[in-house]
């Protein structure tokens, strides 16, 4: 007996990083939730995305795009690698007008990234309405296109350049919209970098267990990211690394809404999943933005919570491990400040964002 397929109701497209990624699955659980089934909701990235392992194990369906995003830098080995670039995305559009026209859904949803562009393309020739969301204060090409060919938008942050655009924040993963902050004792500073880590940021919490390597009023945890976790690890093994201070290091976390609820102070960079997650937690936190972020769109993230003030920013260069002491020594001797920024961030907070966007997400897919 042969089973009726289900027609997809949404085509949810783009990703790269998990501040792409995640926000998509949240939303597309959210569907799920309303009743849509899981198997009408279906995903397009890139061959070369975090999506493409993150989405199966949420349980939802994935095509991947051949190709990769275009570097931008006018070195040679730049310019040679777009050029191979520009062929991937000719043969990704291909690929996303054919699965758009066999797939035929109700609505194609984009959240930036590679895969993203060639859907929505796909979506305006099909005459198959589109929704985007921007994650960031500074649009993205993907998105900045995507309005432009009649999708509708919904952003993170007020204030962000997408014409007739609907603030309804960052979607996040319903586990840490649930966490109850219980910071642990003696305080717990968590550095971090992103699923692949960034370097600056570890090596600045190296040198800082070097600095503070006789404490034991203070806890480290950092997680370095899978990228750079060897060269961590190994460095502290040169370095025969001993001290009185609970220092501890790890790959990657797979429940960071556990380490929201211990972390006394976040130091990581301002990626748009971070700083909603910062928000929705109401986790006190150091920032240090990506530099060369596309539109400076880190330090515009970063720049909400410090307002707000709920986060310190320290620039990517200036971050060393005696900076980094000085800044969380000075928060950590001012408990009331702390507790301040704590409430700031919630002031942030969208925890139904996800509902928000898929309201969007509907009201497309009805007026089709």
């Amino acid at each position: 007996m042969t089973t009726t397929p289900v027609p997809v109701y949404a085509l949810v497209t783009g990703g790269g990083t998990g501040g792409h990624v995640y926000p998509a699955i949240a939303v597309a659980q959210e569907l799920v939730r309303r009743g849509h089934p899981r198997e009408s909701i279906h995903f397009v990235g890139a061959q070369r995305g975090l999506e493409a392992t993150a989405v199966p194990e949420a349980g939802f369906t994935i095509d991947l795009l051949p190709g990769r995003g275009i570097r931008r830098s006018l070195h040679p080995t730049a310019l040679r690698d777009n050029f191979g670039a520009l062929f991937g995305a000719c043969r990704a559009f291909a690929r996303a007008f054919r699965l758009v026209g066999r797939l035929q859904p109700r609505v194609v949803f984009g959240v930036g990234g590679f895969a993203s562009l060639p859907c929505l393309i796909a979506a305006r020739l099909r005459r198959v309405p589109a929704v985007v969301h921007e994650q960031n204060a500074a649009p993205g090409v993907a998105n900045r296109i995507g309005v432009r060919l009649g999708a509708r938008a919904a952003v993170s942050m007020a204030g962000t350049r997408l014409r007739r655009a609907i603030v309804t924040g960052n979607p996040i993963r319903p586990e840490i919209g649930a966490v109850a902050r219980d910071p642990a004792k003696p305080p717990l500073i968590v550095v971090f970098g992103g699923s692949l880590g960034a370097r600056r940021l570890n090596d600045a919490a190296l040198a800082l267990a070097e600095l503070w390597r006789n404490r034991d009023d203070v806890e480290v945890l950092l997680i370095a990211g899978r990228r750079d976790h060897d060269r961590c690890a190994r460095r502290l093994r040169e370095e025969a690394y001993e001290g009185r201070l609970p220092f501890q290091l790890v790959a990657y976390e797979e429940h960071m809404e556990t380490v929201y609820a211990r972390a006394t102070l976040v130091v990581a960079r301002a990626g748009a999943v971070t700083v909603a997650e910062l928000a929705a937690t109401g986790t006190p936190a150091v920032l240090v933005p990506l530099p060369g972020a596309p539109h400076d769109h880190q330090t515009r993230n970063a720049e909400t919570l410090v307002c707000a003030d709920a986060a310190v920013l320290v620039t990517d260069h200036e971050l060393t491990g005696t900076r980094l002491a000085a800044v969380v020594d000075e928060l950590m001797g001012d408990p009331k400040r702390v507790a301040a920024m704590s409430a700031g961030a919630r002031t942030l907070a969208r925890r139904d964002a996800a509902a928000s966007v898929a309201d969007l997400v509907e009201e497309a897919a009805r007026a089709a």
